[in-house]
């Protein structure tokens, strides 16, 4: 039972990466960071593992509040 639960987390957990990922790319393009900080948080999103983490915990305090 345990190979198979290990074949049933695995795709779910890339899953959840995946989504997490694609939330971030929407939030970088619909924000205001100050300089080029929308290139470099995509940047961080696409090339580094775990990036969208990344992004979520270091974004808010980039962005321009309107």
């Amino acid at each position: 039972m345990g190979i198979f639960a290990i074949l049933l987390i695995i795709p779910i957990i890339m899953l959840f990466f995946l989504l997490l990922t694609i939330m971030a790319i929407i939030d970088i393009m619909k924000s205001k960071f100050e300089g080029n900080d929308n290139l470099l948080m995509l940047l961080i999103v696409i090339f580094i593992p775990l990036g969208s983490i990344i992004y979520f915990i270091l974004a808010p305090s980039r962005k321009i509040r309107i």
